[in-house]
C-alpha cells in the first residue's frame, strides 16, 4: 500500500500520530483520534486575531520593564523596585550568570519571540506576500516557546507577595499588571495558534 506524500501528513504534538491532511469548512477544528489534541483548525479571523494579541503582548511586555514594578513601605522605610532593578540584585561576582539568564527568560526571550510572530504574521493578515525569512521566524517563534518563561516569573512574584505581605506594606505598581497581562495574553495567544494553518499559508502566500 503505497503511502500519501509527506506533504498531505500532520503528526499530533501531544502523540505523534499521523494523520491525512484535509480542508477543513470555515470554523471547524480537526482532532487527533489517539489523544484529542486539536490538529488543526479553520477560522478565517484567527490569524488577525492572533497578530492583535501578538502586538498588545509586545507592548505591555514594553510598559513591564519600564514602569514600577512594585513598592514597600516597612517601619519608615520606602522602596520601589522595577523588573530591571530585581534582575540587577544579582549582579556581583558568581551570581552574573544568573542575571543573564533570568534576563533572557523574562525579557529576551519573550520579546524575540512575540517579534518573530509579529515579522511572519503581518503581511499574511494583510494578504500580502510573506517577508524575507517568515519561515524562519515563525520557526523560531515556535522553538522559543518552551523558554518563555515570564509566567514562571509572575507566579514567583506573587508567592513572594503572599508571603511579604504581613511583614510590610506592598503596593503594586503598573509594570506587575502589565506582566499578568502579557501572561493572560500569551496563554490565549497559543490556545489559538493553528501551527499547521500557519505552515500552510506562509508556503502558499511565498509560492
Amino acid at each position: 500500500m503505497a503511502l500519501p506524500p509527506l506533504d498531505d501528513l500532520v503528526a499530533c504534538p501531544q502523540c505523534d500520530t499521523l494523520h491525512n491532511a484535509a480542508t477543513l469548512p470555515p470554523g471547524s477544528r480537526a482532532y487527533c483520534q489517539r489523544c484529542g489534541v486539536v490538529l488543526m483548525t479553520s477560522q478565517p479571523a484567527a490569524m488577525a486575531r492572533i497578530l492583535s494579541l501578538a502586538l498588545t503582548a509586545f507592548v505591555l511586555m514594553l510598559a513591564a520593564i519600564s514602569f514600577p514594578f512594585l513598592s514597600l513601605d516597612a517601619g519608615g522605610l520606602h522602596n520601589a523596585t522595577s523588573v530591571i532593578d530585581a534582575i540587577m540584585a544579582f549582579n556581583e561576582g558568581l551570581a552574573i550568570p544568573l542575571v543573564v539568564a533570568v534576563a533572557f527568560f523574562i525579557i529576551v526571550i519573550p520579546l524575540m519571540r512575540l517579534g518573530a510572530l509579529i515579522y511572519a504574521l503581518g503581511p499574511l493578515v494583510r494578504e500580502q506576500p510573506p517577508r524575507a525569512g517568515a519561515r524562519i521566524a515563525f520557526g523560531l517563534a515556535e522553538r522559543l516557546r518552551p523558554w518563555s518563561m515570564a509566567e514562571i516569573f509572575i507566579v514567583g512574584v506573587t508567592v513572594a507577595l503572599i508571603k511579604v505581605a504581613g511583614m510590610a506594606a506592598v503596593t503594586i505598581g503598573p509594570a506587575f499588571w502589565a506582566f499578568a497581562g502579557v501572561v493572560i495574553i500569551t496563554v490565549l495567544k497559543d490556545q489559538m495558534i493553528c501551527r499547521y494553518s500557519i505552515w500552510e499559508a506562509l508556503d502558499q502566500s511565498a509560492a
